[in-house]
């Protein structure tokens, strides 16, 4: 480029700059003879000298060394001999492309401006507070004031040989100045450094003055970590408090206070509060099997009733032990049983303050009544249900397990769906005065009838009691004789027969005649093939229908009974008459 500058001579490289203050063309390379010891004025990309007493700032950029003119009353100094001496050869290659080295817009770019510190002064000159730099906002900042070093802290350190300078005087050669031996802020000041820097905190400090802020750091972090643990656990066990007990504060939710506790007499727990006390549990075992039942209480001698097939398996040589709602246990023995009517009754002794339950009148019930069973199902003791009448005058047959006939008892029952489950058998079946009119004997079981315990599956709502009529008058007959009495017409009955009605059969036991002679049904007209369809008005579909009907009465009863006879009705009327039960 052109800048208005003479053409002569040759072109000026960027490592020999021109400088203010030279006259004529630029010297050639390699060519121009220097004063010995110039090598460290002139450096080769144009610098200046450093000044007396300066540290030597490598690559900074500067004018070069001008003619000196002495003053006026300044000697100048004697001339030193002239040796030519080579420019040191550049260490790196000529840039081809002529790139400027402060990147500014050409080779005549202004160098940066180069920070020179004065001389230092004598000992107790007042002196200005020195240059800080900026605050990083462009505005200067005064570094703050620093006593004086003392003598001792400066030593005389070799100096280049001076220069004489433009813009001031300058120590005599030979007498080298006193500068400190600690670094000073200006001897760590890089221009080329992060710009608005101040002076003051060119950067972290590295050596033996990092140590103490390093411990100090690491406190703080491991005082951070603390406090982080420790308030950790606080939270940790208040969250765990809030937690167990729901709240730092007790929670208490609104209820009802503690009533009196009396029902009325006729609801289920009125009813029950009322027949628990006489209510037992039956354990039963001998030398084949063993079982659970309940009974209640008849009388206050000790008298206890149940089911038949509650005490069937202690035989002649088993135990029976009784529990009370109280939980008093007492042993018992068998005072009588009936296998036809399914009902024994057992004795405790050395019991006192018994409470008999009382009885009902079963004629008097209807289907819909309320009633309460009571029972220890599966070992449950003391266990209570309820439902209503649903059937009564149910012609049943229970046991049977023998195979002879001589287990298999006859029952006209009351049906109920209050749950009655293996274990009720023997319990009371009350109605809504704590009345018993029944005493619970069997249910109707859904398939097999076989539990998953090989056992009697549970309750589907059919269940079966005995009438309270018939279970007294046998239990006054076995606390009476220790048997009871049931009533018969004087007939075999064909038990094959398929057709409706009970059919009196053609030949008895043993080869005889199918009509006892002498016996009711003789002595009422009654043969052999007769079939009876009705007994006191109401139908009869089998033999076993039969039996029950007559089963529900006493012995010297008279029933009115319907005989079909060569496809004629025949009424027929008969006196009951007794035989011993088994």
């Amino acid at each position: 480029m052109d800048d208005g500058k003479p053409s002569s001579g040759p072109k000026a490289k960027w490592w020999s700059r021109p400088t203010t203050g030279r006259t004529g063309p630029a010297e050639p390379e390699d060519s121009t003879p220097v004063a010995a010891g110039a090598e460290d004025i002139v450096s080769h990309d144009g610098a200046p000298p450093a000044e007396p007493g300066a540290p030597a700032d490598e690559g900074a950029p500067g004018r070069a060394a001008e003619p000196f003119t002495p003053g006026e009353g300044v000697p100048a100094p004697a001339p030193e001999p002239f040796t030519p001496v080579p420019r040191t050869r550049p260490l790196h290659a000529p840039d081809e492309y002529s790139t400027p080295p402060y990147g500014g817009p050409g080779p005549w770019a202004p160098a940066p401006p180069v920070q020179r510190p004065q001389p230092t002064p004598a000992h107790g000159t007042p002196m200005p507070p020195p240059y800080e730099g900026t605050n990083g906002h462009g505005s200067a900042v005064a570094a703050p004031a620093q006593p004086p070093a003392p003598a001792e802290a400066y030593a005389p350190v070799p100096q280049p040989p001076l220069v004489p300078h433009q813009h001031g005087a300058h120590p005599q050669p030979g007498s080298p100045p006193l500068v400190p031996q600690q670094t000073s802020q200006w001897l760590r000041y890089d221009p080329w450094g992060a710009p608005q820097q101040p002076l003051s905190h060119p950067g972290p400090v590295h050596g033996p003055d990092a140590g103490p802020r390093r411990r100090r750091r690491g406190s703080v972090l491991v005082g951070a970590a603390l406090l982080a643990l420790v308030a950790g656990g606080i939270g940790g066990g208040v969250g765990a408090y809030v937690e167990r007990n729901g709240g730092l504060t007790t929670l208490e939710l609104p209820q009802a206070g503690r009533d009196s506790g009396g029902r009325a007499p006729d609801s289920v727990a009125g009813i029950a509060a009322s027949a628990l006390p006489s209510v037992v549990t039956l354990h039963v075992s001998g030398s084949a099997e063993s079982g659970t039942g309940t009974g209640f209480v008849l009388d206050g001698k000790g008298h206890i009733l149940t089911n038949n097939h509650v005490v069937a398996p202690a035989g002649s040589t088993g135990d029976i032990t009784v529990t009370f709602s109280g939980g008093e246990t007492a042993p018992a023995e068998i005072v009588g049983k009936d296998s036809g009517y399914d009902l024994a009754v057992v004795k405790v002794t050395g019991v006192s303050g018994l409470k008999p339950l009382a009885l009902g009148n079963s004629d008097n019930v209807q289907v819909g009544d309320p009633v309460v069973a009571i029972g220890a199902p599966f070992d449950l003791s003391n266990t209570v249900t309820s439902g209503i009448i649903s059937a009564k005058q149910r012609p049943i047959t229970a046991g049977g397990e023998k195979g002879d006939g001589t287990d298999v008892s006859y029952v006209d029952a009351l049906q109920t769906d209050a749950p009655i489950n293996p274990g009720n058998s023997g319990g009371p079946l009350v109605d809504a005065e704590a009345r018993v009119i029944g005493i619970n004997s069997a249910i109707r079981a859904a398939g097999s009838g076989s539990g998953p315990d090989g056992g009697q599956s549970g309750s589907i709502g059919l269940g079966f009691a005995i009438p309270i009529n018939q279970g007294k008058r046998v239990a006054e007959e076995l606390i009476s004789t220790g048997k009871a009495t049931h009533p018969v017409i004087g007939v075999t009955l064909d038990m094959e027969f398929t057709g409706d009605g009970a059919k009196v059969g053609g030949k008895g036991a043993g080869g005889g005649s199918a009509v006892t002679a002498d016996g009711p049904a003789d002595e009422a007209g009654i043969e052999a093939g007769d079939i009876i369809t009705e007994v006191d008005g109401q139908r009869v579909h089998s033999g076993e229908e039969l039996i029950v009907k007559i089963r529900a009465h006493r012995p010297g009863d008279r029933l009115d009974l319907q005989v079909t006879r060569d496809g004629k009705d025949l009424p027929v009327t008969l006196t009951l008459g007794s035989a011993s039960g088994t």
